[in-house]
């Protein structure tokens, strides 16, 4: 049996362990790029703002204003704090966020996905839940496998 690995993949998932500097807490600027590249939202070595500018105003939103923005809200903060984005480049990064599973949207507004309990407004829960949620679905279906390779013959 042939097996297409791309065809398998549900998710990736990029969880950086980057060290906490005063040069990142320096800026706005820096400490969402840091952010981005801890999430794996942006590369090492890339340097596209849009996405860092979407995952900024997202944050402005969800922890600092408690508020679901709209595209337009999105688009006119980011158009003050970075630079003008189109709305095609708005959304493609939203979209990218939510296929990576940390965005979600209802009614034209888009926010970060909440946690299962707590406050959705909460940094700290938020993060909590987001990686716990991925680490269990992945973790559930590892054990799965393994304990199924328990009952198959090994060739040696």
């Amino acid at each position: 049996m042939d097996l297409s690995e791309a065809d398998l993949i549900e998710r990736e998932l990029t969880i950086r362990s980057l060290r906490i500097s005063k040069e990142v807490l320096e800026t706005r600027r820096s400490a969402v790029r840091w952010l981005a590249l801890s999430l794996g939202i942006l590369n090492p070595g890339e340097s596209r703002l849009s996405s860092l500018a979407v995952l900024d105003a997202l944050v402005y939103f969800q922890f600092l204003k408690k508020q679901d923005p709209t595209v337009r809200d999105l688009t006119e903060y980011i158009g003050k704090n970075w630079e003008a984005i189109n709305e095609k480049t708005l959304r493609y990064h939203l979209l990218r966020m939510k296929k990576m599973g940390f965005v979600e949207n209802e009614q034209g507004k888009f926010y970060f996905k909440p946690p299962a309990m707590g406050d959705r407004y909460d940094p700290l829960v938020w993060s909590s839940s987001v990686f716990e949620s991925f680490y269990k679905e992945i973790a559930g279906k590892v054990g799965e496998v393994v304990k199924d390779l328990k009952s198959k013959d090994a060739v040696m």
